[in-house]
């Protein structure tokens, strides 16, 4: 950590076509900054969306793979069509809907842009989207190092390093390897075990830049992440101490390929973009949560386990005109672009069970159900976007988005399916610099998501067919923003108002179709006629001394389902996961050169966990503490995260898994009690 500035520094918007500052841009966006990111202790997005208002996740097992933005976003893995509503990309490779392997160890920045991005990210971005920029090749070399302990087993090793090749100066690298290792939070009572919630995660990065020419630039990414997660996390008494007899994993390891290719000519620029993913996914878990002995009399064991096999190819190409300048007469500036992405899933399923009641006259039951389900899609867009200065300090914007999605599905149960939508999305937008250190901003915008499938026609007789198709989500959404600038106090505040009409509104609800078996707890996704989503999200950030460095968010959510079920409780509810307060706020103090204290509050209000039900979480509000000492290049830190041990969910299911009468209970997901360590730095 270093001292804090007296000026706050200019913070650039990397995910654009065009990289701007933050002032300028036209959407709500929040920025988490490199230092941010350094201060700390636990380097994943996980931990980090808990200072950005207005974003959520679902975690059931692992590390959450789905984020909600303003209360919009799955909750539940693969269960049909593997659509996103909030896109996920690191280094402008497509993650979405992985995000269990966002690390965050030298990251440059993570950008969370709230609203739809139809014009430029499309169907995966109907909420917004995650950027995540790790650091990139320097001119000369440096890197960090880092060792932190603590509780539970936390074991956490990194390094990072870079700059030019010794042989070959044009040529620039960098190096980052970070372990993560943690025994979990949880006991197996059972077993006798305290590692059945352990995790192992490996993220290994290349980057290589190479100028053959000055006016053509190579960036060439090679990722690996490898990231294992026992599944052991479910209990019936809601206790922390669990029961299964048989863990199972939550994990993925995933190789990730990409080449930016940057090319200046005379009055215009071209980007192509290439990338391909691989990732070998594990989900498996204890289904009855329990083992013979705490079931007894009864035999109630289940298991189910997906081997899921992704495969991704994406082709980008952008043409962009020189940027705008008014000095110059340049008030017209455009990108035209073409998009092609091929995906590929694959998964073996495996769901054993076995129920005797030993009172009952029913012949016992016995499950066991193994198969294949294939998925393909294929999505081809066409983009473009315009840049119009009406004076020196007015800009309009117009963006488009045409995109044209073909899917293919079968599986050995004989369900299979060939859906396809054609989407149009886009965005137009109005920008004044009021003043200098003000600027002013209104859009409207469009979104989409695809429309797709259900599984389950083997349970027929009691699934409908009518809810076997869905389809596509379009998303209207209004803003006004102010970005404004107190020079005397070094602060900078964004605020933004916003509205989202949802049309023909995706909406995931959970039913179970056999109540002696958990593996048929499904999630169906059926339209809803509309919904709307309105709120406030606002962002502070000062520097009122050279030691002090304070910063604050906020963000309020209002969210309503319409004509779901004209029989159902949850029509005119709030929607899943969108809690209608969020916040943090948080210091950094450098009271002398060498010490240096963080604290910071962040929390949510009560939210609802799904759809299909009216079970809320409880409001809860977690404190992290950090106190640091410097010394030249090397920095000790002691931290605490969720300093006052508090007790708060972040899944809740509904369901029934108690022999014999299987009452329908509410179980909940507790996230991480206190952990505590220690953190060494040194960079170099």
């Amino acid at each position: 950590m270093v001292m804090a500035t007296a000026a706050i520094e200019e913070i650039v918007v990397k995910a654009s076509y065009r990289e701007t500052t933050l002032e300028k841009n036209d959407g709500s966006l929040m920025i988490l900054s490199e230092e941010q990111l350094k201060a700390e202790p636990m380097k994943h997005l996980e931990q980090l969306s808990f200072l950005v208002p207005n974003l959520n996740f679902a975690l059931s097992d692992g590390r959450p793979r789905y984020f909600q933005i303003r209360g919009i976003g799955e909750q539940s893995g693969y269960e049909g069509t593997p659509n996103s509503s909030v896109g996920l990309m690191i280094d402008d490779i497509d993650f979405s809907g992985q995000g269990g392997i966002s690390s965050s160890f030298d990251m440059e920045q993570i950008e969370v842009h709230r609203g739809p991005q139809g014009s430029r990210m499309g169907a995966n971005a109907l909420a917004g989207m995650i950027y995540m920029r790790s650091k990139q090749p320097t001119d000369v070399f440096e890197g960090l190092s880092e060792l932190s302990l603590g509780s539970d087993g936390v074991r956490s090793v990194g390094v990072a390093f870079g700059g030019p090749l010794q042989d070959n100066p044009a040529i620039k690298y960098r190096v980052s390897i970070r372990n993560d290792e943690s025994d979990g939070f949880r006991k197996n009572s059972y077993l006798n075990r305290d590692d059945t919630t352990g995790k192992d995660e490996l993220t290994v990065r290349l980057k290589l830049n190479h100028q053959p020419s000055e006016d053509t630039e190579l960036n060439v990414l090679i990722q690996k992440s490898d990231f294992e997660a026992l599944s052991d996390s479910w209990t019936t008494d809601g206790s922390l101490n669990t029961l299964s007899d048989k863990p199972g994993f939550d994990s993925q390891d995933a190789d990730a390929y990409g080449l930016r290719v940057n090319h200046r000519g005379q009055g215009f620029s071209l980007q192509s973009l290439t990338s391909a993913t691989s990732a070998d996914i594990i989900v498996s878990y204890d289904a009855d949560w329990s083992n013979p002995v705490a079931n007894a009399p009864y035999t109630y064991d289940f298991f189910s386990e997906t081997l899921r096999s992704r495969r991704s190819f994406n082709q980008e190409f952008r043409v962009l005109s020189n940027p705008l300048d008014y000095s110059t007469d340049k008030t017209f500036a455009w990108v035209v672009g073409a998009y092609y992405l091929d995906l590929n899933e694959r998964n073996t399923i495996t769901d054993l069970g076995t129920y005797i009641n030993p009172f009952s006259l029913w012949p016992p039951y016995i499950k066991n159900v193994t198969g294949t389900r294939n998925y393909s899609s294929e999505n081809s867009a066409l983009f473009g976007t315009f840049d119009y200065l009406l004076s020196e300090t007015l800009r309009v914007s117009f963006g488009l988005r045409w995109e044209d999605w073909e899917a293919h599905y079968d599986d050995t149960f004989g369900e299979h399916f060939n859906p396809s939508d054609q989407m149009l999305g886009g965005k137009l937008s109005l920008m004044k610099e009021w003043s200098d250190d003000t600027n002013l901003y209104a859009s409207i915008g469009r979104g989409y998501k695809a429309g797709g499938f259900n599984l389950g026609t083997g349970f027929s007789n009691q699934l409908y067919t009518d809810t076997l198709i869905y389809d596509p989500e379009y998303l209207w959404n209004y803003e006004l923003g102010i970005n404004r600038q107190f020079a005397n106090s070094n602060t900078n505040l964004d605020a933004v108002i916003f509205y989202s009409d949802r049309k023909d509104q995706q909406v995931m609800a959970s039913t179970q179709m056999d109540p002696n078996d958990p593996n048929t707890f499904t999630f169906l996704t059926q339209n809803a006629a509309s919904g709307e989503n309105y709120g406030l999200e606002l962002s502070l950030q000062s520097n009122p001394t050279d030691s002090l460095r304070v910063f604050a968010s906020l963000g309020l959510l209002q969210t309503e389902v319409n004509n779901f079920d004209s029989n159902s409780q949850q029509n005119g509810r709030g929607q899943a996961h969108a809690p209608e307060r969020s916040f943090a706020v948080g210091m950094r103090w450098f009271p002398n050169d060498s010490i240096y204290f963080g604290f910071d509050l962040n929390g949510k209000s009560d939210f609802y966990y799904s759809d299909s039900h009216d079970n809320q979480s409880s409001s809860y509000t977690l404190a992290n503490l950090v106190i640091g000492y410097q010394q030249d290049q090397w920095n000790y830190e002691f931290w605490v995260r969720n300093l006052f041990d508090e007790y708060y969910s972040l899944r809740g299911f509904y369901f029934g898994n108690v022999p014999p009468s299987f009452p329908s209970t509410l179980f909940e997901r507790q996230g991480d009690p206190r952990h505590l360590g220690v953190l060494i730095r040194y960079e170099f």
